[in-house]
């Protein structure tokens, strides 16, 4: 359901750029909106994670030295059936946590320094699980390909008023102010919407890899408190990455908004209590325990 969800979500975004190509230049508009698009997400596919991971400073570490992290990794990878991901460390004080890549042959997860110093063991193994999760469901790429057409609207929108002069553009200059306002409003919403939709996946499937859905419930509620208290200096200079982390680095929200980049927490939490009470504490015990 979540993917049939997810690619509505994609195509009715592509849908709107494309529109909004067509009221700005007619079919020739379109077109370039589509090679726009097209260059854009082809760039991001190959670039987007050495980015990412030079944002924030991430420093690569090996079994020398981060031993406890790595084995925990190679643990959690080897019960997902995945290759083993790079592994990166983010001097950030706020505890939170990201994957990158374009496929699972080129992954990448990274902690910061707050998470490792203020989460268990067995918390820290139901973070690494739940953004293992995300490089199964390939939700890194998804989320790369939804960020970089979102980017691409808001800059199309942005030179609106210069390329509006479509005479098939019913609306005329109104139709063009409308596009300025409304259509990075919209790619916005429709960014976040897939970014809900796919944190409620890795949840239950990073429940299901680390075996103990209660690790994953408890220190998605320890990073809440510590989100709204911590500053992430590097996600407020560059919101349009705040959906990659495990919690919304710009300070959780109380509740589910239209602009949120994650669902309500103690929703996540609830869903991942319901999972432990029909039998997520059943399993066997983990070989990090």
């Amino acid at each position: 359901m979540n993917t049939a969800k997810t690619g509505m979500l994609l195509a009715a975004m592509t849908a709107l750029f494309l529109a909004i190509g067509y009221m700005l230049g007619g079919e020739a508009g379109m077109v370039l909106a589509f090679g726009i698009a097209i260059a854009m997400n082809a760039f991001a596919y190959w670039n987007s994670d050495k980015m990412v991971l030079r944002m924030y400073g991430a420093r690569q570490v090996d079994a020398r030295a981060a031993p406890e992290l790595v084995k925990l990794v190679q643990q959690l990878a080897a019960r997902a059936e995945l290759p083993m991901p790079k592994v990166y460390v983010v001097e950030n004080p706020q505890p939170n946590a990201f994957a990158t890549g374009r496929n699972p042959d080129h992954a990448a997860v990274a902690v910061t320094t707050g998470l490792m110093s203020s989460l268990s063991h067995q918390e820290i193994a139901g973070v690494l699980a739940h953004e293992l999760a995300h490089v199964k469901n390939r939700d890194t790429l998804v989320m790369t390909v939804t960020a970089t057409i979102a980017g691409a609207i808001s800059m199309v929108a942005n030179f609106a008023l210069f390329f509006g002069n479509n005479r098939n553009n019913p609306l005329g200059i109104v139709g063009v102010i409308l596009v300025m306002i409304l259509a990075p409003m919209a790619a916005a919403l429709v960014q976040m919407a897939i970014s809900r939709t796919r944190e409620y996946g890795a949840d239950r499937m990073g429940a299901e890899i680390c075996g103990h859905p209660l690790w994953l419930a408890s220190a998605l509620e320890g990073l809440e408190r510590a989100a709204t208290q911590t500053d992430n200096p590097e996600a407020e200079r560059n919101p349009a990455t705040a959906h990659m982390f495990i919690i919304n680095p710009l300070h959780a929200h109380t509740r589910d908004k239209l602009f949120s980049t994650h669902p309500n927490t103690a929703n996540r939490v609830a869903r991942l209590r319901e999972m432990a009470g029909a039998g997520g504490q059943s399993q066997p015990a983990s070989p990090w325990t």
